[in-house]
């Protein structure tokens, strides 16, 4: 199980006023276990105000290019983001955990793909080291993105995006919508509904020759368009979506009240043992474990980002939310710690697994 590496700040520019790009000095010892794939985030760590904070950043680099970049946008009440936005400066480090996330396509440099990307704001980090990646591995392959935003001002990594458009003017595709700006296509103005991805479709999209669709950014439109794409016939392996954080998801239902009765729990991570009780059905296995101070992987604690997967080996749980795992991972007993409820006596779940 990996876990957070003292890493430098290289550089920092504030690419908006509200978003700064970080790359980190990834030494060379380092290097082999902080290889990556485009799409993938990095967890990282602070302490601030005297207290520990964690939030996963998609790089936005390519790993082609041997850079480890994140874009930090500032959101409001946002501890991390704020810190990095404002405080954080090239020299200080950071805690970083090594690269994980599953928003990925193995590279086909031999064939010819067409890609389709959806992003809105942030969204576009992990989108953005994708097209790179596969632009610069993939030379018989294409890309489409269709970027929402509010102002031309306000999008994020516009430079390196029209620099990308200039270096692939024949197999890179860019269309800007603007949510507070008025365009002079109507198409373009406002955000993406299905109204609009109808429109996309007729005009300027030929489903039968697009082999991947990618999508990023709010929950809203993200599940707006794989459904869209669903409908239309769309397999599910050629739809691909990375959620940043569960606002607004609701729990699938209602946690039913403990009963009194405890579970024994033993996690194996590391090839360490750490044992405890607690109430049957009371509270995540993550939150129970982290209040007794076990040193433990975890970022969004939302079902989202599957820092906290780990194997169940014995016992029952109730996982209340999975954006992360595959079917065929919950199939064969894994688990996200930060959503698990025990419902049996005894637990046993391996982190090393």
């Amino acid at each position: 199980m990996s876990s957070f590496r003292k890493i430098k700040v290289k550089d920092k520019v504030q690419t908006t006023s509200d978003c700064a790009v970080v790359a980190f000095d990834v030494v060379e010892d380092l290097q082999p276990e902080f290889k990556y794939q485009a799409g993938q985030y990095l967890t990282l760590k602070a302490v601030i105000d005297g207290e520990e904070v964690r939030r996963s950043y998609s790089l936005c680099s390519s790993p082609l290019d041997t850079e480890w970049k994140v874009a930090i946008k500032q959101v409001e009440d946002g501890r991390f983001s704020t810190f990095a936005n404002q405080l954080l400066k090239a020299g200080d480090t950071l805690e970083v955990m090594p690269p994980n996330g599953r928003f990925f396509l193995d590279l086909a440099p031999d064939q010819a793909r067409n890609y389709v990307a959806f992003a809105a704001g942030s969204g576009i980090t992990p989108i953005l080291s994708i097209i790179k990646t596969h632009l610069q591995a993939e030379p018989k392959s294409t890309f489409k993105l269709f970027y929402v935003n509010q102002t031309v001002q306000s999008i994020i990594l516009r430079e390196e995006i029209e620099a990308l458009k200039n270096q692939y003017l024949e197999r890179l595709e860019v269309y800007h919508f603007l949510t507070r700006e008025e365009r002079d296509t109507p198409l373009f103005n406002g955000r993406l509904d299905r109204e609009k991805l109808d429109t996309i479709f007729r005009i300027i999209l030929d489903q039968d020759d697009i082999d991947h669709y990618f999508t990023c950014g709010p929950e809203e439109m993200i599940f707006m368009v794989r459904d869209f794409l669903l409908e239309r016939g769309v397999g599910e392996k050629q739809i691909h979506f990375e959620l940043f954080n569960t606002s607004g998801i609701r729990k699938k239902k209602k946690r039913k009240e403990a009963d009194g009765s405890m579970t024994a729990v033993k996690m194996n991570i590391n090839g360490i043992a750490i044992n405890f009780d607690m109430p049957k059905g009371s509270n995540s296995l993550l939150d129970a474990a982290l209040a007794r101070n076990a040193d433990l992987p975890f970022a969004c604690k939302g079902g989202v980002c599957c820092t906290c997967r780990a194997k169940l080996v014995e016992g029952k749980v109730d996982m209340e939310v999975n954006y992360a795992l595959e079917q065929d991972e919950v199939e064969a007993g894994y688990i996200l710690t930060c959503q698990s409820i025990p419902l049996s006596e005894k637990v046993v779940v391996d982190f090393d697994a």
